[in-house]
């Protein structure tokens, strides 16, 4: 186990801020290895929105009274408090509902009037093929709106970008790469500096899907160097309902409104109106607010706890999912083999079996995983494959529930195909 890494002594404290891992599943404790699709919440996050509405409940930008401008304040504190968390200043986040809702922000953005880049017929919009729906979809309908079109990076069979399509594929006419920093099925790790490097290079918009990143491993926006990132609270330990949208200063400011309406605007006449500044010119109407306190409270604890050491003990446990995952006969794991540059998560098929009977078996020992195509059928169709189980680790699994899991897996053909070798 790397020296920067949490301890089983320190996870077994951490299991402690987390009342629901204490439950079980029938007869069995609950093994929850489903945290790619949405973490568990901590006491502190949950008493921090439970304060906010508590204490200091008032709409905010809105009011003058005391509580509208403690509320104003949460609100804000919280924006630059995850800014911190993500290396970027705090005109450089924009809530919205979601991660989705980022980057639709952003795609739909670029295609109005007064967009930065130039869209249309002999233009190119470029994403890769292990993107999520949400990174994939946005991109095609802004290239059936504009007329651009739509190219991406392909996949080897080791999980990873092909190196050699990168520099086919991204070119003098690219003026969108949009790309993951981290698989949600894969497991895999990019190098997201040096894809927003080249994208700057050929004179394109560099667009981060950050989900499965941010929660995972330490993040430094200004570092990576790209223009916009999405990533949401629920999958950090904060709150639903909430997503982030990273932006540089320039490009913000660059980006016309997407949704408008109250809270974005400066002056409003019956013919037209004038928009505020970013952030605010992208947060229309009433805000999620108690859900940014919690997400501030978040990202104290992830702070708090270490993001190095987090991701160092991630990769530990991911290192004994792709180990055990592999020994078992009659299993397919997809994403790359060795645990360097890789997430805590596994993604499988097994012969014979469907993932969703897979998932059944798993859920009556306990154990919680994901089965289906995880928002991502073109990157299964790549492999051949129609559904996959993915089981995804966070801080507070062990070692043992990672034995726990695989223990179970070993039994699916047996009880599913009879005597197996």
């Amino acid at each position: 186990m790397s020296d920067v890494s949490l301890t089983p002594p320190e996870v077994q404290r951490i299991r402690n801020d987390f009342p629901v891992l204490d439950e079980r599943v029938g007869s069995s404790p609950l093994v929850y290895l489903d945290s790619g699709a949405t973490s568990q919440k901590p006491v502190s996050v949950l008493e921090a929105e439970q304060d906010f509405y508590v204490r200091r409940n008032a709409a905010v930008h809105r009011g003058a009274h005391t509580l509208a401008v403690a509320a104003t304040d949460a609100y804000e504190g919280a924006r630059h408090r995850v800014a911190t968390f993500v290396g970027a200043d705090e005109d450089e986040i924009v809530w919205t509902k979601n991660a989705t809702e980022s980057l639709n922000l952003v795609a739909y953005a670029l295609g109005n009037p007064g967009s930065p880049v130039n869209l249309g017929p002999g233009s190119e919009i470029v994403v890769t093929e292990m993107e999520h729906h949400a990174n994939l979809v946005p991109w095609q309908q802004l290239a059936a709106r504009t007329g651009a079109a739509l190219r991406y990076v392909s996949l080897g069979e080791d999980g990873r970008l092909n190196a050699e399509d990168l520099d086919v594929v991204l070119g003098e006419k690219t003026a969108v790469f949009a790309f993951t920093h981290a698989s949600n099925v894969l497991g895999t790790i990019n190098d997201a500096a040096d894809l927003a490097a080249r994208a700057r290079r050929v004179g394109a918009l560099s667009v981060l899907d950050a989900c499965q990143s941010v929660p995972h491993m330490p993040v430094d926006m200004h570092a990576l160097g790209v223009d916009f990132a999405a990533f949401s609270s629920h999958k950090m330990l904060g709150p639903g309902g909430l997503g982030a949208l990273y932006g540089t200063r320039e490009a913000l400011a660059s980006l016309p409104p997407f949704l408008t309406g109250g809270s974005m605007i400066r002056t409003v006449t019956m013919v037209g109106s004038d928009f505020m500044d970013p952030p605010q010119r992208f947060e229309a109407g009433t805000q999620p607010i108690a859900q940014t306190v919690g997400l501030s409270a978040a990202a104290d604890y992830l702070d708090e706890t270490g993001m190095d050491r987090i991701h160092g003990w991630e990769q530990h446990l991911g290192a004994r999912l792709v180990d055990g995952i592999q020994e078992i006969p009659g299993v397919r794991m997809i994403g790359p083999t060795e645990a360097a540059d890789r997430l805590g998560l596994v993604s499988f098929d097994v012969d014979g079996v469907h993932a969703h009977d897979v998932g059944q078996f798993l859920d009556d020992r306990g154990v919680a995983v994901r089965v289906g195509h995880h928002c991502a059928q073109p990157l299964h169709r790549r492999y051949g494959l129609t559904a996959t189980t993915r089981a995804s680790a966070y801080l507070y699994n062990t070692e043992e529930e990672i034995d726990v899991f695989l223990g179970a897996v070993a039994d699916v053909r047996r009880f599913f195909v009879g005597n197996v070798a």
